[in-house]
């Protein structure tokens, strides 16, 4: 049997030339073969390094929302801890690029990665391209070609499309890469892990705010007539004491059945693998997902209490370009004390409303919650770009 260098360094160029645009789509079927071997014994070593140790459940925390290396974390875990996240930064920069073709909504950041990571889990020398990773994040989209008037112009252009994860899968294997039912599980356990915190195994303190009111009530902002930061906070603060639920794509509406049913077809995966939760848990109540919380609140109009898609200069962005397009940021260790600042990791945002806490809508099977600040593993802060922020200075 071939050592594991020589095996690493057979996927690592096969996934090379497989990832190429130009080759990739003609070729992936032979490589699929030739590869098959290979990739059956990484598929044993992650069945073993699967997420359910504390070693691998640190890893996995630290490539997903960052954080330091303890020292007593054993060295092969540390290389792999810093070879995955520079791949993620590689990641995170093509899941920005599709997002931005996409016709409204945004790309699961969570479940790409988890992907990603279950895949290349123990790899050595682990390494991702701009190419290879655009590649990746192909294989979860379609592109379809699409109209919009303009001054009165009817225009073309092709959009992103999320696909199902069944679809995702035969187009990774034309990469050469098997997804078969160990990767498929580590991949969920991770997406469980980073998402909702393994299906409310979140050990920290969650405080859940009401009954589901879908009632909007503005008689305490500070100034309606423009988009702040104070505003925000207390925005954000109503939909937790409100008891406002997550599903994925949505941002403040009520979810009622066609609007639940269109989110169901736009995301079979984030939202169809929790059908029965939100219907009986969310379904008749107002729901967003992470980013959507901030949106609804830059495009509540205060006239009529609606929530009206795509305006005030708020973008349909998700958490990460978010943060990307922030004019003003920085590391937490330098985070000013103003509510309505927003923190971020990887794939999710929230929004601090003072006093070290923080609303989230941390993820299907929480809601809107109230989280502290210290418990959260965030790795920046950030002035919203598209709202005016009143520190006190």
């Amino acid at each position: 049997m071939a050592d594991p260098a020589t095996i690493a360094m057979a996927v690592k160029a096969a996934v090379a030339v497989a990832t190429d645009k130009r080759t990739w789509k003609a070729i992936g079927v032979v490589i699929a073969s030739i590869l098959t071997p290979f990739i059956l014994i990484t598929v044993m070593i992650l069945s073993i390094l699967s997420a359910g140790s504390d070693h691998n459940k640190a890893a996995i925390d630290l490539c997903f929302n960052g954080g330091s290396i303890p020292a007593a974390m054993p060295a092969e875990y540390a290389s792999h801890i810093a070879d995955m996240s520079e791949c993620f930064a590689v990641l995170d920069e093509g899941i920005s690029e599709v997002d931005s073709q996409m016709d409204g909504g945004a790309l699961d950041n969570i479940r790409i990665k988890s992907l990603f990571y279950s895949l290349n889990f123990g790899a050595g020398n682990l390494s991702l391209s701009q190419t290879g990773a655009s590649a990746f994040v192909d294989c979860f989209v379609a592109y379809e070609d699409r109209t919009r008037t303009v001054d009165g112009a009817v225009v073309h252009f092709m959009a992103a499309v999320p696909v199902s994860l069944e679809t995702s899968y035969e187009k990774l294997s034309l990469l050469g890469l098997a997804v078969n039912s160990e990767v498929k599980a580590n991949a969920q356990k991770i997406y469980e892990l980073i998402a909702f915190g393994g299906a409310e195994l979140f050990t920290g303190e969650i405080e859940h705010g009401g009954t589901g009111s879908t009632i909007l009530d503005i008689s305490s902002f500070t100034d309606p007539a423009t988009k702040n930061n104070l505003d925000l906070a207390t925005y954000a603060e109503q939909a937790f004491e409100s008891g406002w639920g997550y599903v994925w794509g949505t941002y403040g509406d009520v979810l009622t059945e066609s609007l639940f049913s269109s989110k169901l077809e736009q995301y079979p995966d984030g939202v169809g693998s929790y059908e029965e939760f939100i219907r009986s848990n969310w379904l008749g109540g107002r729901t967003t997902d992470c980013v959507g919380l901030i949106k609804g609140y830059g495009w509540l109009n205060p006239d009529t209490l609606e929530i009206e898609y795509g305006t005030n200069g708020m973008p349909d962005i998700g958490a990460d370009s978010m943060y990307k397009n922030a004019t003003v940021s920085g590391s937490m260790d330098t985070m000013p004390d103003v509510p309505g600042i927003a923190v971020w990791k990887s794939g999710h945002i929230g929004v601090y409303i003072g006093n070290g806490k923080v609303i989230e809508a941390m993820g299907t099977k929480y809601g809107v919650v109230k989280t502290n600040l210290a418990d959260r593993s965030w790795s920046a802060w950030l002035e919203i770009p598209y709202i005016n922020y009143n520190t006190g200075e």
